[in-house]
């Protein structure tokens, strides 16, 4: 019987022995317990209904012990367009582009490809969304300095039995800054009384201890759906009091976020921040 080894220098000399045998093609796939196998030969599976994949699309073991879903790396390598896989298909669309093109031409500052009859590289893209009527500041919703105080105090309230917070540590280890999220439907009535938010709308209040810098780095996951709200479009993401940025010791903020319509709030979200992540349902 051969010794027990340690899971590394077992894989290792897994690796090894395979690698010696000629013409042997090691078989790799998921049970459907969630064990993974590498076996042989056919007869040696462990399992029925066994999924068979590549070694090299082996999911992870453990994804919910992952800083970042693992369905949802695999989205957004696809959807890169920086993904040198997904450049080469339009690196060769290119050269032949500029094949088809007269050097001796300039080309004009517009409709220079329709002018030679050539067609752009497709680019994948979304259809543009219709333009979204923009969000009033806190005034002209018609939130007071009081009401906005309320807010905050709901958020912080929310906790209790719908806990969504980040806290960053000082570089002493103390707790820095805090950002906490929950739900309001009064909140949500008086945002669709002044515009027309796609979907819900989230609040988030920022309460730092101690300086440091704040910004609404947020993205949201469900199922398949992944959202970032634009910093820059107030009808996805804006701030009603404090300000982003360079915070000072008790500094405080208070935020809101609209999520699209395919993220329901009474189902689980994953929330990322920086390199934090926290799991909510804000209606239950």
């Amino acid at each position: 019987m051969l010794p027990k080894l340690p899971p590394p220098l077992a894989s290792s000399v897994l690796a090894v022995l395979l690698a010696g045998a000629p013409g042997a093609r090691a078989l790799t796939g998921v049970c459907p317990d969630g064990s993974i196998f590498i076996v042989q030969s056919a007869s040696d599976i462990p399992c029925k209904k066994a999924k068979r994949i590549e070694p090299h699309e082996v999911p992870p073991v453990r994804p919910e012990n992952l800083p970042r879903p693992y369905l949802w790396e695999v989205h957004r390598e696809k959807l890169d367009q920086n993904n040198p896989y997904n450049l080469v298909d339009r690196a060769e669309q290119m050269r032949k582009l500029g094949a088809t093109s007269d050097p001796s031409e300039a080309p004009s500052p517009s409709g220079a490809l329709a002018s030679r009859g050539a067609t752009p590289p497709p680019v994948s893209s979304a259809p543009p969304p219709a333009p979204a009527k923009p969000l009033p500041p806190s005034a002209q919703i018609g939130l007071t300095d009081g009401e906005l105080r309320d807010l905050f105090y709901l958020v912080e309230l929310s906790q209790e039995h719908v806990p969504a917070t980040f806290t960053s540590p000082t570089q002493g280890g103390a707790e820095g800054m805090r950002v906490s999220f929950a739900y309001s439907q009064a909140f949500e009535q008086r945002l669709r009384a002044a515009t027309t938010p796609r979907g819900n709308a989230l609040l988030f209040s920022v309460q730092s201890a101690a300086p440091g810098q704040f910004q609404p780095n947020f993205t949201f996951v469900q199922g398949h759906t992944t959202f970032t709200p634009r910093r820059e479009d107030p009808s996805q993401l804006g701030v009603l009091q404090g300000h982003a940025g360079a915070q000072n010791a008790k500094d405080l903020a208070l935020g809101y976020v609209v999520l699209p319509p395919e993220i329901e709030i009474a189902k689980p979200i994953d929330v990322y921040w920086n390199d934090s992540r926290l799991a909510a349902t804000f209606r239950p």
